[in-house]
């Protein structure tokens, strides 16, 4: 289980030059995910904090939403093509009364890398009610609220080697407006990245983000609400665009949604009360 690898590559020039090189890339691997030993889903993601993954992923499932409900988290048996473990398979063993996925949230194929709700077997299951109410009295200073995008890609390790993973940051919000980053996972995957991100809460007994602003190093997909809506965060904000669907689903749950959050401004689709100018 490795979370980079290297490989040997040719770098060309418009000046007809070439020379080789080795080059960094993120690792990606398929990760099965199992709930008290039955299977429900493969995802592909980035190895590494894959406990945290699994979490979060059934909490934007709205499996569990509390961190009494799990009663623990292991690997799975398995080995690579050499006979050592792959650490590819995690089982999560729910507490005794916890209800199982039920099948109209069954995962029939895999999760790729690129969409979190790949494979849902029902259109009813893509939307989901969150436990959380979302909180309204959360306000970010805009200035905090920039510098996230700063703060995010200053603690982007995986990306500064390989520059081909994605990132979610975890930002409280005091009293005072300042922001402090509780957590930071990368992963090939964007929505594996928030599902790490929200498991690790769920691990800390952090649910729900009340006052909390999730910030995205790409695009704000519908996918990415729903998990932040699932954890109880109240304030989305993404580098790069958000999607018609995203925005829609962020003011049917009032929520905060703020996109190309970059250098001194950024675009609020919804929720602009939550933003201090």
């Amino acid at each position: 289980m490795r979370r980079t690898r290297r490989h040997r590559v040719e770098r060309l020039s418009v000046d007809g030059t070439s020379r080789p090189r080795s080059d960094v890339l993120a690792g990606e691997e398929p990760m099965e995910l199992r709930v008290d030993g039955t299977a429900w889903t493969v995802t592909m993601r980035t190895p590494g904090d894959d406990f945290d993954l699994a979490l979060g992923f059934l909490v934007s499932e709205g499996v569990v939403w509390d961190a009494e409900q799990v009663s623990g988290v292991a690997y799975g048996p398995g080995v690579d093509s050499d006979g050592t473990r792959s650490y590819n398979i995690v089982d999560v063993h729910l507490s005794p009364g916890v209800a199982p996925p039920g099948t109209s949230h069954e995962r029939h194929v895999y999760t790729s890398s690129a969409c979190g709700i790949c494979g849902t077997s029902s259109m009813d299951a893509v939307t989901r009610a969150s436990r959380f109410p979302v909180a309204d009295d959360v306000r970010v200073p805009l200035a905090e609220l920039l510098a996230m995008t700063d703060r995010l890609r200053t603690g982007q390790r995986l990306f500064a080697e390989t520059g081909g993973v994605h990132a979610a940051g975890l930002f409280a919000v005091a009293d005072d407006g300042r922001a402090e980053l509780l957590c930071l996972r990368e992963d090939v995957g964007r929505h594996n990245a928030v599902d790490k991100v929200v498991g690790w809460a769920l691990r800390e007994r952090g649910l729900p983000l009340r006052r909390c602003v999730l910030q995205v190093s790409g695009r704000a997909s519908f996918e990415l609400v729903q998990k932040a809506h699932m954890a109880g965060i109240a304030v989305l904000s993404a580098v790069s665009a958000p999607s018609a669907m995203s925005v829609e689903l962020a003011a049917g749950v009032g929520m905060t949604l703020v996109g190309f959050s970059r250098g001194d401004s950024a675009n609020v689709y919804v929720g602009r009360e939550r933003i201090v100018s």
